[in-house]
């Protein structure tokens, strides 16, 4: 735009109230800093599915925190008549698709990510070969920590791209899965009812899902999976740990001979 078409558009900058524009803004980071602590806050000490209820909240009321902002700025700087807001709209359009694209790309995406929710606050997600719960959502992105307590920052722009798999989908507890490689000469019956007895008897066990045991006889032996839920998904390796430890002494008190599984088989059934 030309210097007079400028003047048409936007109010000279005596006109304009710098100090109340930056109040607005100091009150928005203020409330938006205060959702992104208090909210999370609460939803640790919710009982049940309480915090997946809470922790979509925090990305959606942030964008409409950001929203009711620039619509309340917008009036102070640019004079607002018709053609001076498509004129605006009409330049940042094409600036952003030029400059910005891949960002615009990325907001987009955390807005259908917001409408569809193939993922949110809490849930346990694989992306790219990284897994772990979702700790916060912003506008492009999301932050997950993974079981080494590593923060990922994966873009919202995954969900053209990549399978994003969801191992809770909103729910309190998700699947986890024991692996026991075993020698083939053994009593399979015993054997499987030791291990849903060792499954039964654990703490962590959210008795309102199945527990199951599924045995696949290998070229080097026997694999068994135990696959059970336990009450809360942020006790999934303490979960299987505890299976793990009691299921190998039970089934040692079996004289059970243990096989030697390729490590290529260890590494995919850990």
């Amino acid at each position: 735009m030309v210097p007079a078409e400028l003047e048409r558009v936007f109010y000279q900058i005596k006109e304009i109230h710098v100090f109340r524009i930056a109040f607005i803004f100091v009150v928005a980071i203020g409330f938006i800093s205060l959702i992104q602590r208090v909210l999370p806050w609460i939803a640790r000490y919710l009982p049940g599915r309480g915090r997946f209820y809470i922790l979509p909240f925090v990305p959606i009321l942030r964008i409409a925190i950001i929203i009711i902002t620039l619509l309340s700025v917008f009036p102070m700087i640019v004079k607002p008549t018709t053609q001076n807001v498509f004129a605006l709209f009409g330049a940042l359009g094409l600036a952003l698709g030029f400059a910005a694209k891949d960002y615009v790309s990325g907001l987009i995406a955390g807005i259908v990510v917001l409408y569809e929710q193939p993922y949110r606050p809490g849930d346990w997600v694989t992306v790219d070969g990284s897994y772990g719960e979702i700790e916060s959502m912003g506008l492009r992105s999301f932050r997950m920590v993974t079981p080494e307590d590593s923060v990922v920052t994966v873009p919202h722009t995954k969900i053209w791209s990549s399978n994003i798999a969801n191992a809770n989908d909103g729910k309190r507890e998700h699947l986890c899965v024991a692996s026991f490689h075993i020698h083939p000469a053994h009593n399979a019956s015993v054997v499987r009812q030791k291990l849903i007895d060792v499954t039964l008897a654990s703490p962590y066990l959210q008795l309102k899902r199945p527990v199951m045991v599924v045995a696949a006889e290998q070229p080097w032996g026997t694999q068994y999976r135990v696959k059970a839920y336990p009450v809360d998904g942020r006790d999934e390796f303490a979960f299987i740990t505890d299976l793990t430890v009691r299921g190998k002494a039970a089934l040692a008190e079996l004289g059970i001979t243990w096989a030697n599984a390729p490590v290529s088989v260890r590494q995919e059934n850990p």
